[in-house]
């Protein structure tokens, strides 16, 4: 058992990070930090308008930041961008405050979620299973080497997911104190 003040989900877009971690917040009865709409508070940007301006660079440094933030926070079920595990100093952080949970999704999942939303700056031009295979072989192996357990997403919705999740996190997370006050001198 991995004790940890964070339960952080990794793991690619179309994984249900945001949408498995809102009912893992609710269930645990934690806060819900979501990366990316910490970044998007923090800019009044979008992440489309970021990378835009900034380029992917330019993002990844306010994901760096916008992570370190949120970990320092207080304990919640945090949502991580699908790249965020691509800086090792976000690798050893999120390891190191949380317990991370790898969300799996193979590429036929990912396309079939996805094939709605237009806002992924990485799908935005181009072949988009060809980019999903890209990224798949590019990040997999960095969730898997930071992740205290793996989840498959792809046949359940994300209310069933959560319910799954959940039971499985009940056995293998137990939270760490938040704060140790010491006993007071007498």
């Amino acid at each position: 058992m991995n004790p940890a003040r964070h339960l952080v989900l990794v793991g690619p877009m179309g994984a249900g990070k945001t949408s498995i971690g809102r009912c893992l917040a609710r269930h645990f009865g934690l806060a819900f930090a979501d990366s990316d709409h910490e970044i998007e508070r923090r800019t009044g940007a979008g992440i489309p308008t970021i990378f835009e301006c900034e380029g992917e660079g330019g993002f990844r440094t306010r994901e760096r930041d916008a992570l370190a933030a949120v970990l320092a926070g207080p304990d919640a079920v945090i949502a991580t961008g699908g790249g965020a595990v691509l800086d090792p100093g976000n690798r050893s952080l999120l390891a190191a405050s949380g317990f991370v949970v790898h969300l799996r999704a193979d590429v036929p999942a990912q396309i079939e979620r996805l094939a709605r939303d237009r806002s992924r700056p990485l799908l935005s031009g181009g072949d988009r299973e060809a980019t999903l295979h890209r990224l798949a072989t590019e990040r997999e192996p960095l969730y898997a080497d930071i992740a205290d357990l793996a989840f498959d997403t792809r046949a359940l919705s994300a209310a069933d997911a959560a319910r799954r999740l959940a039971a499985l996190l009940e056995s293998q997370w137990r939270r760490a104190a938040s704060h140790i006050h010491p006993e007071p001198a007498a």
